[in-house]
């Protein structure tokens, strides 16, 4: 009975959160504050052991990825999933994805997400949890 008690709380919490949230983003748009603050091109400096795939980092902008080439990591073959939907893939397809994953060095696993991005192939959902976990890796 105490379990029923207090996931009945924990739901009465999240609706409380939520509506806290949406009344705040309310009034934040009323007041006109922008969303964040975009710094131009021409001032995004870049460093060089920046992965691309945490908060901080700019590479994952628009702009950094319109300087830069695609490189590519023998996978030649995943061009042919351009523009599908992350969540389209069959898992043969998630498995090709796998296999170019596991073969990449630990400090090119980063670098070819990039890679997939820039040539616009999405990564298939079944693969991001295990392309996360190995690139916040890396990171530690």
């Amino acid at each position: 009975m105490i379990m029923w008690y207090l996931a009945g709380g924990l739901v009465v919490l999240g609706i409380f959160a939520a509506a806290a949230n949406v009344l705040s983003e309310r009034k934040r748009l009323r007041s006109g504050e922008q969303e964040e603050n975009i710094p131009d091109a021409k001032s995004m400096i870049v460093p060089a052991e920046c992965c691309g795939l945490h908060e901080a980092c700019e590479r994952n902008s628009l702009p950094a990825a319109a300087n830069s080439a695609a490189e590519y990591f023998d996978d030649e073959e995943l061009d042919a999933y351009a523009g599908l939907p992350s969540d389209a893939y069959s898992e043969d397809a998630a498995d090709k994805f796998r296999e170019v994953l596991y073969t990449l060095k630990d400090t090119e696993a980063a670098e070819w997400i990039r890679s997939l991005q820039l040539r616009g192939i999405h990564l298939p959902d079944a693969l991001k949890d295990e392309a996360w976990l190995i690139v916040g890796e890396r990171r530690l």
